[in-house]
């Protein structure tokens, strides 16, 4: 049962979204997170910061570790299956008479009219995403400049990606250093006056 409730809300998500994964990612926090309550919010979060780091569609990245997480390999085929099978019927029936419908005025409106609320889209999951990472002004630097550089600096998102996660190790080894060496200084005055009051 908890198979086919994972299959039928990804088919549901899957089915009802447009504008690709970032998209889905709020419908699937919804479900998932909101309505199911099979993992908490923070859990969230961070598998969709691996989906996005991992190679591949960040729809199917999320699928992968969201069923894994709630159902094991069966879990990652429902939700897989879910979010991959809408797509794929509805993109085959769309390429076998998008060609003959494709400069007529009515289709071209309804891109032009569509363009704007996938945008939209887009951007309700990404600022929810950066309230929930705790995103401040003073951090939100870090994503406005890597945005800059690849758009117009034309750098690859592959450099951004990796000058991050060692940016993050390096910062993260140097405050775990400074705390311990803390740590060891209260534990040394404490020992000293502890001493001296002997």
């Amino acid at each position: 049962m908890l198979y086919l409730q994972l299959f039928w809300t990804y088919l549901k998500i899957g089915t009802f979204t447009i504008g690709g994964g970032y998209v889905m990612l709020s419908m699937i926090e919804r479900e998932i997170v909101d309505r199911k309550g099979w993992i908490d919010r923070e859990e969230f979060m961070n598998m969709i910061a691996l989906a996005q780091a991992a190679p591949g569609l960040i729809a199917v990245n999320s699928a992968i570790f969201i069923g894994w997480r709630i159902g094991g390999w069966r879990g990652v085929i429902a939700t897989v299956l879910g979010a991959v099978l809408p797509s794929f019927l509805i993109i085959l029936a769309i390429a076998m008479v998008f060609q003959n419908y494709k400069d007529l005025p009515a289709v071209e409106a309804v891109f032009k009219g569509v363009r704007p609320a996938v945008v939209a889209l887009i951007a309700a999951p990404l600022c929810r995403m950066a309230y929930s990472a705790k995103i401040t002004w003073a951090t939100a630097i870090i994503p406005i400049a890597g945005a800059l550089l690849i758009w117009l600096g034309g750098l690859s998102p592959v450099w951004i990606i990796f000058v991050t996660v060692v940016a993050t190790l390096l910062y993260t080894y140097l405050k775990e250093k400074k705390n311990r060496t803390a740590k060891r200084s209260d534990s040394e005055q404490r020992e000293r006056s502890n001493s001296e009051t002997v």
